[in-house]
């Protein structure tokens, strides 16, 4: 079974979703500057974490439903991120606090082991997008995603998903054309 789907299972049947929260499409879960600890589950609909330099965002990920996020940097160090969340369509969540959550996972070798797990996992994932930023070509990172995530380009607009390929809306609007004319 998926690390996160066990790991949600057993915070779902151990009752420790502290509080539910609802966006709006566009609406901000965390700002730069702020400090946050909690881990969120996704309930319904889709957000991004992001960066912004320059006017310039720069999408990092996305969450989905049954997807847990967080600025991770900031649940961690428990200081001010530089991270953005935003709601893309209108969002449900549950949230936990770190405390709580931390108190879970110490509570049994088991939680400690699934969570070193989903840490692993997350790791690895980060490495290889990092890889394919640098070493693949747009061609090759579009396709690397269509592949591991195709309901990404059913519920994120791709001017959001052109920044998190780091290319621009008409080169990836270019590649999709340019593999249509392919298939």
């Amino acid at each position: 079974m998926n690390p996160i789907t066990t790991l949600v299972q057993k915070l779902n049947d151990a009752n420790l979703w502290d509080r539910s929260i609802a966006l709006s499409r566009n609406e901000f879960l965390k700002v730069k500057g702020s400090i946050d600890t909690n881990l969120y589950l996704v309930v319904k609909g889709t957000l991004r974490i992001f960066l912004l330099e320059d006017e310039e965002e720069h999408t990092i990920r996305f969450g989905y439903q049954n997807n847990l996020i967080a600025a991770l940097d900031s649940f961690l160090s428990e200081k001010p991120s530089d991270l953005y969340i935003q709601a893309l369509k209108q969002v449900e969540l549950k949230s936990i606090r770190k405390k709580d959550y931390y108190d879970f996972m110490d509570s049994s070798p088991e939680n400690q082991q699934l969570w070193m797990t989903v840490l692993e996992n997350f790791t690895l994932q980060q490495m290889e997008r990092e890889a394919d930023i640098l070493t693949n070509s747009p061609a090759k990172r579009y396709e690397r995603v269509l592949a591991r995530s195709p309901q990404l380009f059913q519920e994120v607009p791709h001017k959001y998903i052109a920044s998190y390929l780091r290319m621009t809306p008409e080169t990836l609007s270019r590649i999709k054309t340019g593999l249509q004319k392919n298939v």
